[in-house]
């Protein structure tokens, strides 16, 4: 399988035809075409379904599509690497981090790095596992910090625990049942939830099930951190996550945790990582950063 017929491939994914593609790459369309068939015999299965409308890809095609991406993106890493172990610059990390860690310890975190390697560029993403996987998967950040557990990932991934983090159940200051103390005070009311894959609001609703409760009735989804804590400031809406985020004196003005008990037990922040593909220099380092002050969150 030769690098230039994995870009090419991905190249004709990322512009819908073949035609696109082979003008992106300044190539003909007959030699791109060729490249594909290549390709094709190599892996021994057909991967493109071709006609007038462009290319769509067979299961095969889809499969190969997120390898072909994570080849890629693990190939210019591997040339960042390189550079900065021969001391040159040009260091370029990509992470997802919860809104948990961008709360607390991360702007530490980032000041430090910064001083260590201040010509590294970092990219930040915000840490929900319905983007961190697939992004993981094709090869778009180095690592991502997210509030998970192993058996919720794919194989193709490995958890690292960082900390145990307690969420709580909040809304607006002055909300008429922020002193409610029973769960059927708080059941009929309105709520504002993630529900995505992982979210805290999801371990909210598998723990009322344990005890054989009840689920709120009434639920706005909200995949949106930023969105969540302003419905909760500005109406009724009852919302649930991390403690360390809802009771934080700057991004939750406003919002106040209810009495209600007993709680749901703490979820586990960690480091997510594409297992076997190793860290650069510069990840590596910043990863080391997040263990030791993740530390404290505990």
């Amino acid at each position: 399988m030769k690098h230039q017929h994995i870009k090419a491939f991905v190249q004709v994914a990322d512009r819908g035809s073949i035609r696109a593609a082979a003008r992106e790459m300044n190539i003909s369309q007959s030699a791109l075409t060729r490249a594909m068939r290549e390709l094709e015999e190599d892996v021994g299965a057909e991967l493109l379904v071709r006609s007038y409308r462009g290319v769509a890809f067979t299961p095969a095609g889809n499969a190969l599509l997120k390898r072909a991406r994570l080849i890629l993106e693990t190939i210019d890493r591997a040339r960042d690497e390189v550079r900065q172990i021969s001391g040159g610059s040009g260091a370029n990390i990509t992470i997802g981090i919860t809104p948990v860690l961008a709360t607390t310890v991360f702007p530490a975190v980032y000041q430090q790095f910064a001083q260590a390697l201040p010509d590294a560029a970092q990219t930040l993403t915000e840490g929900l596992l319905t983007g961190i996987v697939p992004d993981l998967i094709e090869g778009r950040l180095d690592f991502g910090v997210a509030i998970a557990s192993q058996h919720e990932l794919p194989s193709e991934l490995t958890f690292t625990p960082l900390s145990d983090v307690l969420s709580c159940i909040a809304g607006r200051s002055g909300h008429p049942l922020a002193e409610a103390t029973q769960w059927c005070e708080l059941l009929q009311a309105r709520w504002v939830l993630n529900l995505t894959i992982g979210s805290s609001s999801n371990n909210l609703l598998r723990w009322l099930d344990e005890q054989g409760w009840e689920r709120p009735k009434k639920i706005v989804q909200c995949t949106s951190p930023m969105l969540m804590l302003e419905m909760m400031r500005r109406t009724d809406l009852i919302g649930y996550g991390p403690a360390l985020l809802l009771q934080d004196p700057l991004s939750s003005t406003g919002i106040v945790p209810f009495r209600v008990a007993p709680q749901p037990p703490a979820s586990t922040l960690g480091i997510i990582r594409v297992r076997g593909v190793p860290l650069t220099p510069a990840a590596q380092l910043l990863e080391t950063l997040i263990k030791r002050a993740a530390s404290i969150l505990s």
